[in-house]
Formats: C-alpha cells, sequence, structure tokens
C-alpha cells in the first residue's frame, strides 16, 4: 500500500489531544494547529482543544480521516489503533515510547501494535518515533512546535532515529536547504526505509534524499530500494556504529571486519553516497540538489583558487578522498598562461595568486578542458577583486552548463549570507568543507556508473554441496572448477601415499594435515613446507601423526607443490545474517605492513565491482611491493570471482576463504582454502 495518507493526508486525528502545556498531545496539537486540511482533536473528555471540537474516540468523528497521530499511553496504542481500523483511518504514527527499545514485555507489547495494524490495513510510521514534517504541505505531525518554520524545498531526509531527524531538518534549514519531507522511522514495525525510499523516488518534487541509519534488519531490501531510487536521484547515507565490532557472521573472514563496514560498502555499492557525520551529510545534500555529475566512472575535478593555502586544503582533501584532480591539457596550460602571471600555479589546481579581471575566464578555461567534468572554485570574499557570482555566469556560459560548479568563500557571516543571495548555488564556507561537497558530487556520479552495470540481483541456487564436510582438497577442486588457479597436488590417506606424491611433485612441497573439521593447521603444527627429500617428509608425516593423535583424529596428508614467493591476499565470502553472501579482499602476509582497510561487496559481484576491489588496494602494492612483480589485476579480480561464485552456486556453503592467495610471477595461487557448510540446528562446528 502506498504512503499518501500517511505522508500527504487531508485529514488528521490527534488522539491524546490535550490543552495541558507539557504534554504530548499539547504539543502535536499546536504543531498541527496550521495544517490547511481537517484536523480533530480526540481525548475520551471531549470538550474543546485547540478551539476545535474534541472527540470521545476517533470512531466519534464521523468523518473521513486519512491519518492518526497517537499520543497515547504504551497500553492504550492496540485499542485505539483497533478503533482507527473500524473508522477506515488507514496511516497512523504512534510517537509513543516503552515497546521494543525498553525490553523484553516492550517486545511482545509491539508485537500487538504490529499485528492490529496489520488486522485493520493500517500503515505505521513508528512506534517511538518523533513523527515527520512535510513543509511543502504544511503538515508537522510531530511534537516539537518550532518546525513550522522549517521552509519547503527539494530534500528529504529519511532518520532511524525521530531524533536525528529532527536534527538534520533543522541543520539542513541553517544552510540554506529546504525539505520536501522529513521523517523519523522509531521502530519502524511498519514503515521503514525501502517504503519511504520508493514513495519518494515516485515524488517529482524531491531533488535528493539523505539516510540515517543505525541497525539494519533487512540488508538486501535496503539496499535494492536504495538501487532503485539512486537511479533517478542522489541517495545521501549517514551510517552510524563505527565502534560496533560484532561478527562479519562469526566467520574467519568476519575476524577483520564488522557490519559496520560491510554495510556502508553494500549502501555505496548500491548507488548511495556514504559520508561520516551529519555536517557532510547536509552539504552533499546540498550540492547534489544542485546537479549531478553524470555518469562518468572517475570523474576529473578542476580547482581554481584565489589563495594559495586554501587551494592546498582543497587539493589534500579531495587526494584523500580519491579524486582524481587531472593535469591540464596543454591548450588549457597555454591558455591559463596567458591569463595569469607567471609566479602563479597554472596546472590543475590553478592558484591564481589573487582574483584579477582574469579569473573568470581562468575558471571557465578550466572547466572546458576535456578531462574536468566538474570544478571547484574557491576564493576569500573581496568584492573589489571577484565577483563570485559573475564568475559562475561566465562558466556557464563557456561550458554550456556541462560541467558542475561549486563555489566556496571565506568572510564573515553577513557578508557571506549576502553572496549565498546573489549564486544560483550552495556556498560553502570553508575549503574542507568545499572539498567534500565536490567528493560527494564525484562519488554519486561514480555510483551512478556501477549501478548501470550492477549484477543481477541475489536469490538461492537451489543446490548444496553437502552433506560431507569439506577439507582442504575438496575445496580447491571447486575453486578450480570456477577458475581459480591452486597449487598441484595429491590427497594422501597413507604415509606411502604421501611418498609418492613427493617423487610426483618433486621438491618443495607442502605438507598438511587434511581434515575438514581443522583450519587453523598451523596452529596445531599441521603445516610443514620446504620439504625436499624423503628424510624431511617422514619428519613432516611425524609431526602431523602427533597432532592427528592429540585431536583424536585418523591422520590423513595433502602434498602440494610449493608456490614461489609473492605478495599475499585474502578472499573470503561469507552468507551475512543481514545481507546474505558478501565477499571479502584484504591484505595477508607482509602486505597487513600497507595498514589497508579491507575491502567489501555483497555479491553477485559486476566486472566493474571487482575491477574496482581491485583497485583499492594499495597503490604500493599494485606496483609491485618489495620487489615483486607488478599485481595481475584482471586475474585478481577473477579470483574473487571465483571465491564468490562457489557461496552463489550452492545454498548450504556458509563460508569460503582462500587465505592466503599468492600473487606470483604467473598469476594468483590459493595456497589454502576453507569450505564451510552451514550447521545443522544444535551441531556445532569444530575448528581446530
Amino acid at each position: 500500500m502506498h504512503l499518501g495518507s500517511l505522508l500527504h493526508p487531508r485529514g488528521i486525528a490527534v488522539v491524546g489531544a490535550s490543552d495541558t502545556a507539557g504534554k504530548a498531545g499539547y504539543a502535536l496539537t499546536r504543531t498541527l494547529s496550521g495544517f490547511d486540511g481537517d484536523l480533530y482533536p480526540v481525548n475520551p473528555a471531549g470538550g474543546t482543544i485547540a478551539g476545535r471540537t474534541a472527540y470521545p474516540a476517533v470512531t466519534d468523528i464521523g468523518a473521513p480521516v486519512d491519518l492518526a497521530v497517537l499520543a497515547v499511553p504504551p497500553r492504550a496504542v492496540p485499542g485505539v489503533l483497533a478503533d482507527c481500523g473500524k473508522a477506515g483511518v488507514t496511516a497512523a504514527i504512534v510517537c509513543s515510547g516503552g515497546f521494543a527499545e525498553a525490553g523484553a514485555d516492550g517486545a511482545a507489547l509491539q508485537d500487538t501494535v504490529t499485528a492490529v495494524a496489520r488486522e485493520h490495513g493500517i500503515r505505521l510510521l513508528g512506534p517511538n518515533t518523533s513523527g515527520y514534517v512535510n513543509p511543502a504541505d504544511g503538515v508537522f505531525a510531530t511534537f516539537v512546535p518550532s518546525v513550522v518554520d522549517l521552509p519547503a524545498g527539494p530534500a528529504a531526509i529519511v532518520a532511524q532515529s525521530g531524533g536525528v531527524n529532527l536534527a538534520l531538518c533543522f541543520l539542513a534549514a541553517a544552510e540554506g536547504l529546504g525539505l520536501r519531507l522529513g521523517v523519523g522511522l522509531g521502530n519502524a514495525v511498519d514503515v521503514g526505509f525501502a517504503d519511504v525510499l520508493d514513495h519518494l523516488a515516485a515524488d517529482d518534487a524531491t531533488a535528493v534524499i539523505g539516510l540515517h541509519v543505525e541497525g539494519v534488519p533487512d540488508g538486501r531490501r535496503l539496499v535494492d530500494a536504495v538501487a532503485r531510487t539512486a537511479v533517478g536521484k542522489p541517495v545521501v547515507v549517514l551510517k552510524v556504529g563505527r565502534t560496533d565490532v560484532g561478527d562479519f557472521a562469526r566467520s574467519h573472514t568476519g575476524a577483520i571486519t564488522g557490519p559496520f563496514e560491510l554495510t556502508r560498502a553494500a549502501l555505496a555499492q548500491a548507488g548511495a553516497v556514504v559520508v561520516d557525520d551529519p555536517a557532510e551529510l547536509v552539504d552533499a545534500l546540498r550540492a547534489l540538489a544542485a546537479g549531478r555529475v553524470p555518469a562518468t566512472r572517475r570523474p576529473g575535478v578542476g580547482v581554481v583558487t584565489g589563495q594559495a593555502g586554501p587551494g592546498l586544503i582543497i587539493a589534500d582533501a579531495l587526494a584523500a578522498a580519491g579524486v582524481p584532480v587531472p593535469a591540464l591539457s596543454t591548450a588549457s596550460r597555454a591558455r591559463v598562461g596567458e591569463l595569469l602571471p607567471p609566479l602563479t600555479y597554472q596546472d590543475n589546481p590553478v592558484d591564481t595568486g589573487r582574483p584579477s579581471e582574469t579569473f573568470p575566464e581562468v575558471a571557465a578555461t578550466v572547466a572546458a578542458d576535456p578531462g574536468i567534468d566538474a570544478l571547484a572554485v574557491y576564493a576569500l570574499d573581496e568584492p573589489d577583486a571577484l565577483d563570485l557570482a559573475a564568475t559562475v555566469r561566465v562558466i556557464g556560459r563557456s561550458a554550456g552548463g556541462a560541467v558542475p560548479v561549486l563555489v566556496g568563500s571565506g568572510g564573515l557571516p553577513a557578508v557571506l549570507d549576502a553572496r549565498q543571495r546573489e549564486l544560483d548555488l550552495p556556498l560553502f564556507r570553508s575549503p574542507d568543507r568545499l572539498a567534500r561537497a565536490m567528493s560527494a558530487l564525484v562519488a554519486d556520479s561514480a555510483a551512478a556508473y556501477r549501478l548501470a552495470r550492477r549484477a543481477d540481483g541475489w536469490r538461492p541456487a537451489g543446490r548444496t554441496l553437502g552433506p560431507e564436510p569439506v577439507d582442504e582438497h575438496r575445496a580447491k577442486v571447486l575453486l578450480a572448477e570456477f577458475g581459480l588457479t591452486v597449487p598441484r597436488r595429491y590427497a594422501c590417506d597413507t604415509r606411502a601415499d604421501a611418498h609418492h606424491a613427493l617423487e610426483a611433485l618433486g621438491g618443495p612441497v607442502v605438507v598438511k594435515i587434511r581434515d575438514a573439521g581443522i583450519t587453523h593447521k598451523s596452529d596445531v603444527d599441521g603445516v610443514r613446507v620446504g620439504v625436499r627429500t624423503a628424510a624431511d617428509l617422514d619428519d613432516a608425516l611425524d609431526a602431523i601423526d602427533r597432532s592427528a593423535s592429540a585431536l583424536g583424529t585418523v591422520p590423513r596428508y595433502l602434498v602440494e607443490r610449493q608456490a614461489p614467493a609473492g605478495p599475499e591476499l585474502i578472499v573470503g565470502a561469507t552468507r551475512d545474517a543481514v545481507f546474505g553472501p558478501a565477499v571479502l579482499l584484504a591484505l595477508g602476509g607482509v602486505g597487513v605492513e600497507l595498514a589497508a582497510d579491507p575491502i567489501l561487496r555483497l555479491a553477485p559481484l559486476s566486472d566493474v565491482d571487482t575491477e574496482d576491489m581491485v583497485a583499492a588496494l594499495p597503490e604500493r602494492l599494485l606496483a609491485g611491493y618489495r620487489g615483486a612483480v607488478p599485481v595481475d589485476r584482471a586475474a585478481v579480480a577473477a579470483a574473487v570471482r571465483s571465491v564468490a561464485a562457489v557461496l552463489l552456486h550452492h545454498d548450504d556453503v556458509a563460508e569460503v576463504e582462500v587465505n592466503p592467495l599468492r600473487l606470483t610471477r604467473d598469476g594468483p595461487v590459493a595456497l589454502d582454502a576453507v569450505i564451510v557448510l552451514e550447521q545443522p540446528a544444535g551441531e556445532k562446528e569444530v575448528r581446530g
């Protein structure tokens, strides 16, 4: 059911309305008093509230009501919702707290509320929410009266927290950004992110959308809704919970990361711009409301500044965010050289030394350069030296409006307020804010490029691999079937088999204990490397036999050709409880010295996804770390797809991990492989 009755009502009932100052029902009634439609206070005592006739119950109103806003004690909510259903009300907001957030009893009450709403076909916002604001239609369904002064505009904000929703709305207003809608989801027992996103995607008055995300109960539903919406409108996400170190599906791979990183990566993969704080979210919304950069894999940014120091801050911030600031073409540099004195910096970023009458044409020249997709202009306020509004007009005429421009300046607040009124663009009041806003434009453009090439959605494969546990040899057989290179090897059941394997392979070989229940072989002294002779092999087998005896297992062996030295990666895939199949690429071995974060994506993966994952590895590693050959990027991307494919093709595979994936001169080789199957209820996997 659509959300028109909830978010664009014609008739509203305030249940729990009051004339007693300090009560939520009093604040709600006053905040809604300017509503142009029909407003009905509801209170068992009847009478008059805020100058309007009050009704003892919703069923007594006798006129159409789209939306009921409830400010009643939590225990009263189920009964009130039932009355709403009988009266034909199709949407409700439950502002009261005391539900699932309050413990087991509250959770049980919340289940009852949800069931009543579903029984009567009521779309429910909340409970435990501050409601929503809709300045464009004059609907302020919240208990904070000052929201009535929020300006209408093109931005929508959807926040998991009602308090954060209002905080972001006020912050947007302070920056001159008007609102189409601001929604606090609260406990979101019915109306959630996906519902509101689908509503906003179809709303012509909404140009840009900001999300505040805490927990995610259904990751794929959220990701799919973001992807549907981002095709037509920018979506900016603030994900909180950075210090959450919960396991990534309690897997080996999950020991490296947690749900915060996976959620951010999943939303970015779906087309969202992911930011770090509320101010950055609002600045990103302001920038994107002014216009988007067309979908481009790596958009190039031009920077023109009136002073060198701010220009350095901008360039440094863009570089840290991975935003390309490409060198200008020969023709552009020649023209800039004609316009500026010799001591200025005449490549990108361009430092004009101090703005002069040539500043607008310099900026226009940079904007017109073939490598530039967006332009950042910053100059301190010097009205006698530079007219920023005129500069923007010159750029627009020169570039035909094809290159989005963001402008930053420094000056006294009143002066910058005046400059903002002169501009038809947002004005960013510090160089770092300008850089972060530009980073959002670039991230949105690159996300749109990826989104257009997004892999088909995930669904169960209908195939299983079990029931027998998978040892390393079988894991490598499976991975090889999906294209991953693995060492030549022999699975041996006896010591004699192991000696035959050494003769066939020649030294050096690696000898390992072969047992599906032992995934950390080195922890149990179950690995020997550099085995060349029969005597070496006997020593290795003796050690493995002792380990097997201590673990109570029958000794079996894996003998494989030892791979040449090289940098190492970790490639893993796991079935996350919230997001489903997810893939990780991380540094292993000495590469951990480079201190790079793990790279995460949801599966299925497009070619662009895997290429971007590899490109996100440290450049020092890709170029050839510690004398190694440069990384074969295409081969590593193919290896990532191979690992993901095993998980995607078998519904009972809980985890796949290749650790390490060694990067040799002949390409990546999986030196160790683990495949873990889903465990039946009541069983627990043994991990050595």
